[in-house]
């Protein structure tokens, strides 16, 4: 096409010239200057159907180097950017004639987009002689590609009770969570778009063993039965000191990092732990039983703040386990996610300005509420005690503009769990299993909305 709108082009000069050259007489004259708009009009339409080719070969590949950029334009200085754009426009560009261009890359100040505007200059074949005498034809083109202005905070709340070991459920929630942790890393463009916290639970929860000396940790619960009475028969605190013993007790650093519910109400809140509450301090607390003289230790796998060190928290991931006779309780599971995302003892992300945030928890059981601080496993009363605890802070969540998700992995045949049911945003955000490999399909349905939520415009 481009060969043959030349070949025209030549022709039509020529004619041009033999009729400016004719010295036949006035009809050749006359003729002639009658021709010339026709002939201009021509030529014109020739130079203009080339430009026009080259706009949209011009727009094609600033459209593909503006999505080829973007993937990393996030991370990058300006310089940097700049010389990408270059590089790749360069490379596509299809440009035979050799016209000169320029491509600018401008990031947006969020840096959530990038504009590319690229000109190019055509030399007319026909329009640049007389009476039009225009050299060149400008042609401009832009292109826009968004990577959205939303970036995430994650709370994976994860139920590794005992009932866990069974119907592959812990390898399965393993392979589950590893993959949605793909997915959000995929979403993110640079570090900070996603941050991801870990929440292991069962009867309680393990903030670290390191944190023994931390001033938000209280120690009543712990200490009265950990120590030696003088007499040897007490067996705490409590009944050592009754019996007038002397109460020695254990060093702090031997604690295995478990933490129970706080005072009612701060079990169901995110407030900040102050030393001048009690009530608002975590309680050192150890979950297990002694037999034989050795202490079977049940304290789940220790937690993760946020991070966006994908390497780690898949390695997290990776290291759940469920004690043999882990119990369930989910409401502390959800306060310590809630606390996660958004208060101490965590030191919480700042957020930046030019950037809207989602907070999301996503809360995982495989059963049905069966012992808290208050309340024993087996005990009358348990369940419901604790469900209304919890549905105190689903509520609270909520009322924060926390997106949360729940997901009730029953392979055991329970009663749907209207708690769980009640608890997510909306009845969409409930999910009820009836086997392990549902989880895979559910956590990447989850990653798909979030990576959306992320990715929007």
């Amino acid at each position: 096409m481009a060969m043959a709108m030349k070949s025209i082009a030549v022709r039509l000069r020529n004619h041009i010239r033999k009729f400016a050259a004719a010295r036949d007489g006035n009809m050749a004259i006359t003729f002639g200057l009658l021709s010339l708009p026709v002939v201009v009009a021509m030529g014109g339409a020739v130079d203009y159907t080339r430009a026009n080719a080259i706009k949209a070969d011009l727009q094609s590949v600033l459209d593909a180097t503006a999505l080829m950029v973007s993937k990393t334009a996030g991370s990058m200085t300006t310089d940097q950017v700049q010389s990408a754009v270059l590089a790749s426009f360069g490379a596509l560009f299809n440009n035979p004639a050799g016209y000169s261009y320029t491509v600018t890359a401008t990031l947006d100040p969020a840096g959530s987009s990038l504009t590319l505007n690229g000109v190019t200059t055509v030399k007319t074949e026909f329009l640049h002689i007389y009476p039009v005498r225009l050299e060149n034809i400008d042609v401009k083109a832009t292109a826009t590609a968004k990577w959205g202005t939303s970036r995430l905070r994650v709370a994976l709340v994860l139920d590794v009770s005992g009932s866990m070991l069974s119907a592959s459920k812990l390898p399965t929630l393993k392979t589950a969570a590893k993959n949605l942790l793909t997915q959000l890393q995929g979403a993110a463009t640079t570090n900070g778009d996603v941050y991801v916290s870990i929440v292991p639970f069962n009867k309680q929860v393990n903030v670290g063993k390191t944190n023994y000396a931390q001033a938000w940790l209280r120690w009543d619960i712990w200490d009265e039965t950990h120590g030696t009475c003088s007499k040897s028969d007490k067996k705490t605190k409590t009944h050592c000191k009754s019996s007038s013993g002397t109460w020695i007790p254990a060093n702090h650093n031997t604690w295995t990092g478990c933490v129970t519910d706080r005072d009612q109400d701060y079990d169901t809140t995110n407030t900040a732990p102050s030393t001048t509450v009690t009530g608002t301090l975590f309680p050192a607390d150890e979950y297990g039983i002694s037999y034989g003289g050795v202490f079977y230790n049940f304290c789940p796998t220790e937690m993760m703040s946020l991070s966006y060190d994908w390497a780690a928290l898949k390695a997290k991931i990776d290291s759940l386990d469920a004690p043999a006779f882990g119990t369930t309780n989910q409401a502390i599971g959800l306060q310590w996610g809630f606390q996660s995302l958004t208060a101490s003892p965590f030191t919480i992300p700042a957020k930046n300005s030019n950037y809207t945030y989602s907070d999301v928890i996503i809360l995982m059981s495989d059963g049905l509420n069966t012992e808290n601080r208050w309340y024993d496993f087996g005990e009358s009363g348990a369940q419901a005690a604790i469900d209304a605890r919890e549905q105190i802070t689903c509520n609270n969540v909520k009322a924060k503009g926390i997106i949360l998700y729940t997901i009730h992995v029953n392979t055991d045949g329970d009663p749907t769990s209207t708690l769980l049911r009640n608890c997510g945003t909306t009845t969409d955000k409930f999910f009820l299993l009836t086997s392990a490999d549902q989880m895979v399909t559910t956590f990447n349905t989850i990653g798909v909305q979030l990576t959306s939520l992320r990715l929007a415009k």
